[in-house]
């Protein structure tokens, strides 16, 4: 399978989301923000960082980058999209996602290895999580807090968008475990067609042994083998 990983002015976790498809054994290129095709990306992922300095707001400026019309269409036409921490604002930001990420309610940095709980296993992001499975990710943001009004919370429950939620190393969702004060401890959620998906913690640096946990493995493994039957339904 080949991921387009998208390049902002101040990106930072780019290298490591095109080490870890890599390290699985598939295709991984990076497309600049000034580009205007994904080339023939069977997934996109938008990394973590800090698009353009963050300046204005988290994902603001990049929302209106060139490519992001593209990723906006590829979406569209049904093609998998994964953003992790700035990339998940960059959704938001840019309308792929609901609703907003705002500055952590403590309003410090938070760098720390958390607990996530697989809210939804029947999704391309998560469909290889064992069940009952808590993950153990690290998180890296100062503006992570999940904000959206209670309508489109609703819809969310409704339409089980909410994928990650976190949680305690009992899978309890509890105020101490939430970092950020995300409403309904929600790390993660999914568009209604459940075709692009945005997290904060960073699973690309939980996903090799060498780094002391894996458990990030499991939304990248789902997005490959959702990405696999697809293509194995489209050849039958």
């Amino acid at each position: 399978m080949k991921f387009a990983v998208l390049q902002f002015p101040a990106s930072n976790r780019d290298q490591d989301a095109v080490h870890i498809i890599r390290y699985f054994g598939h295709t991984a290129g990076y497309v600049w923000h000034k580009d205007a095709s994904l080339g023939d990306a069977d997934a996109v992922i938008v990394p973590g960082g800090f698009s353009y300095g963050d300046y204005l707001r988290c994902g603001a400026i990049a929302r209106f980058s060139p490519i992001m019309q593209v990723v906006k269409q590829f979406a569209d036409n049904g093609g998998l999209v994964l953003g992790i921490c700035n990339g998940f604002q960059v959704l938001t930001e840019a309308g792929l996602l609901p609703g907003a990420l705002i500055r952590n309610r403590d309003l410090q940095f938070h760098c720390e290895n958390i607990f996530l709980k697989t809210a939804n296993t029947n999704t391309p992001f998560t469909n290889k999580t064992p069940p009952g499975k808590i993950l153990r990710v690290p998180i890296a943001h100062g503006e992570g807090c999940y904000f959206a009004d209670d309508a489109t919370l609703a819809k969310l429950k409704a339409n089980n968008q909410i994928l990650w939620q976190y949680c305690d190393a009992d899978g309890n969702l509890t105020d101490k475990a939430n970092p950020n004060g995300s409403l309904l401890n929600i790390a993660g959620i999914s568009n209604e067609h459940g075709n692009v998906a945005g997290l904060m913690p960073h699973p690309e640096n939980a996903s090799e042994s060498l780094l002391g946990c894996e458990d990030g493995k499991w939304i990248f493994e789902s997005v490959i083998a959702a990405l696999e039957a697809k293509r194995v339904a489209k050849a039958a």
